[in-house]
């Protein structure tokens, strides 16, 4: 196949300072953060334990700045300020628990060294609190850096080695999350591989010329897909371009496996990777069921007020039902009925084949970018998520999760390969991984790709972190931060229309 390479794509010495720049900034934003919120755990858990009143506002003065300067060393000793910790949510909450520990441990030292009177119980809430800013902190920075992300702004220009299959599935990955800040504006291997998996206009050339090529691209890393190499061809490439100083991620291959799950073992002073099998344990489902009753029976006592108003309001509106209905598939395939506040208009199914030609995804799912349906009571009701309220009587009744793959209809799961029916293994949630990471991605395979990743990889920690991704989407909704066309589906509506497309974020 004959094609003409591209020029590859260059950058001059002013982009790379203004690259440097801005990755100081960030960590030093990240920094602040984390001081601001030990500085607050710090403080309440003082003033809530009266500490000032006993030992008087120097001597806690001094608490409090010897808690930034342990707390801050914590964090750093955690990894906590290096990219590839901070941007995993299960890595970053790992450690941040870590770090708090290990605060709280270095203030009773502190206290037994200086005799300042600092109890456990004081101690202990300082690492809690301290923690629980953490988390808040970084989950307000990660949304505002992922919004940036999304304008182009701080982003690794990287390089992809190899142009198999392989190199052609991460580049969709960073292209479907552009969260995790990746550009890649090359791609090297083979000429007609690259044209023929649509990568043409990134190949920059062979293999054999990939220092060479990376180093005129302007790249500050690259992503290597091991299969596209052979053994001695990648050893010499690793060590060369580590040598330049450039970021080297080498692919695995492997999909749908947590990273959790992955352990480096060298055999014979080899690198390999042993691969755990997935623990699904009968407590670790208790655990679940246990914490979605508590944590929705208490949403429902907090939000009733508000549920009763938006009740109101929609009645008022066009006096049409509250309440949206709409049979959906669960755990095992039974089916049940969701809930939802009504945010179309009455006759939106009748209105439904007019619009089905308009999906603008591909695959079983549907979606619609305004969606003339909507009311608009039923706008504000989705972009504030609010319209999701209903389906914590879904979790109380044991129809639903908090957190799992949405529930389909059954004329989509109709069209589900065997592979994508395990979905059903597990109950549905209210909020997922798909609805986290991809919502605005229009590929059916991300779909299915992120829901049998949950299906095989839950747990109460992936479940907390899916939870807090949630709340940063909201986040950033509340400071109008999302891309102007945001995802409007048609999520009220008959079989084949009415998929909840990340109804809560």
């Amino acid at each position: 196949m004959s094609a003409t390479a591209v020029a590859p794509a260059t950058e001059t010495g002013a982009d790379q300072t203004i690259g440097r720049v801005q990755t100081s900034r960030l960590k030093a934003w990240l920094v602040i953060a984390d001081a601001t919120a030990i500085f607050l755990g710090t403080a309440v858990a003082l003033l809530l334990r009266g500490y000032p009143g006993r030992q008087g506002y120097l001597q806690s003065a001094a608490v409090v700045g010897f808690a930034l300067v342990a707390g801050l060393w914590a964090v750093r000793s955690q990894g906590l300020l290096l990219a590839r910790v901070s941007v995993i949510r299960v890595v970053e909450f790992t450690r941040a628990v870590r770090a708090t520990v290990i605060l709280a441990a270095l203030m009773l030292v502190f206290d037994r060294v200086f005799t300042i009177d600092l109890y456990v119980r004081e101690a202990a809430l300082i690492g809690v609190l301290s923690f629980v800013f953490i988390v808040i902190n970084r989950s307000v920075y990660r949304a505002w850096l992922a919004t940036q992300r999304r304008r182009g702004r701080y982003i690794r220009k990287i390089v992809m080695v190899g142009t198999d299959a392989e190199a052609a599935r991460i580049i969709e990955l960073f292209e479907t999350h552009g969260e995790a800040g990746f550009e890649v504006v090359g791609v090297i291997g083979n000429q007609g591989e690259a044209y023929s998996r649509g990568l043409g206009l990134l190949w920059l050339g062979d293999i054999c010329n990939a220092e060479e090529l990376i180093a005129s691209a302007g790249a500050s890393g690259v992503v290597v897909s091991p299969s596209a190499l052979v053994s001695e061809r990648l050893n010499n490439l690793v060590r060369s371009l580590l040598a330049r100083n450039v970021h080297v991620h080498l692919a695995t291959g492997i999909s749908g496996i947590d990273s959790k799950r992955l352990q480096s073992v060298p055999v014979a002073h080899e690198p390999m990777l042993y691969v755990e099998a997935p623990s699904l344990g009968r407590v670790q489902v208790v655990a679940k069921r246990t914490f979605d009753i508590v944590a929705s029976v208490l949403a429902v006592a907090i939000t009733a007020p508000i549920m009763l108003v938006v009740a109101i309001v929609i009645k008022l509106h066009d006096r049409g039902p509250v309440l949206f209905r709409q049979e959906r598939v669960g755990q095992g395939g039974a089916i049940f009925k969701v809930l939802k506040f009504r945010t179309m208009t009455v006759d939106a199914e009748a209105q439904l084949t007019l619009l089905s030609a308009v999906n603008e995804r591909n695959g079983p799912l549907f979606k619609m970018t305004d969606d003339p349906r909507v009311t608009r009571v039923g706008r504000f009701l989705r972009d504030s998520s609010l319209d999701e309220l209903p389906q914590l009587f879904n979790v109380v009744r044991g129809q639903m999760s908090l957190v799992g793959p949405r529930p389909a209809l059954p004329s989509e799961v109709a069209k589900f390969s065997p592979e994508l029916r395990a979905r059903e293994q597990v109950q549905p949630g209210v909020t997922g991984l798909w609805q986290v990471d991809a919502r605005d991605n229009p590929s059916f395979e991300e779909y299915r790709r992120l829901d049998l990743f949950y299906v095989e990889n839950w747990s109460i920690t992936l479940d907390l972190m899916i939870i807090i991704g949630t709340i940063e989407h909201l986040i950033v909704r509340l400071f109008g931060s999302m891309r102007p066309n945001r995802d409007r589906s048609s999520r009220d509506s008959h079989p084949t229309a009415g998929h909840a497309m990340h109804e809560v974020a």
